[in-house]
């Protein structure tokens, strides 16, 4: 076992800042680097002109281009990506960075805001930009999922086998949700 908090990456695209609640809590139950995406050219705050421009995106398959990213994706095992649900899709800057990242033989694992809007394949998406990465069962959050957030993140990592970090007399421990048992997550070294 490797220290989880070196070994994820946070990545998330949000208009609104639902997505990015949702990604500062898996940070938080994580220990994971956060990195935000945003496009070079904003969209629009007028929601009509923007459904109709992502609509456009999304049917031409157009390439978002994006502002510099703080972190590189090929030192990170694990790699949470973060999109609202766009027309029933990933919203079109997630679709660009997937693209442009190699997630070879890492796991990815997806989440999605949505305000109750239908899914018509967004894990597959993701599955479909990431062709050899593994990726996991997705977690779908309705609108910023209030106050059950925290139990529906700490369930999926769960479904996930993700570990979640904990601070114990000062020291990072782990705790693995799978056995229920501490891990020192540094040495390796069960602790109860």
């Amino acid at each position: 076992m490797k220290c989880m908090e070196e070994n994820i990456l946070i990545v998330c695209y949000s208009y609104s800042g639902k997505t990015r609640r949702i990604a500062e809590m898996i940070q938080e139950q994580t220990g994971g680097r956060l990195s935000r995406i945003y496009p070079r050219q904003p969209y629009p705050s007028d929601f009509e002109t923007l459904l109709l421009q992502v609509k456009e995106e999304i049917r031409t398959g157009k390439k978002i281009w994006l502002l510099p990213v703080d972190e590189n994706a090929d030192k990170y095992d694990v790699v949470f990506v973060g999109t609202p649900n766009w027309c029933g899709t990933i919203a079109p800057p997630m679709a660009s960075w997937l693209g442009e990242n190699d997630l070879t033989g890492k796991t990815v694992l997806p989440f999605f805001s949505h305000c109750g809007g239908e899914d018509k394949g967004m894990e597959q998406a993701v599955r479909d930009l990431c062709p050899t990465a593994k990726v996991g069962s997705s977690m779908y959050v309705l609108e910023n999922g209030s106050e059950d957030l925290h139990d529906m993140i700490q369930t999926w990592l769960k479904q996930e086998k993700v570990f979640t970090k904990r601070m114990i007399n000062d020291k990072e421990q782990v705790l693995d949700l799978e056995t229920d048992s501490t891990y020192n997550m540094c040495e390796d070294r069960k602790l109860k």
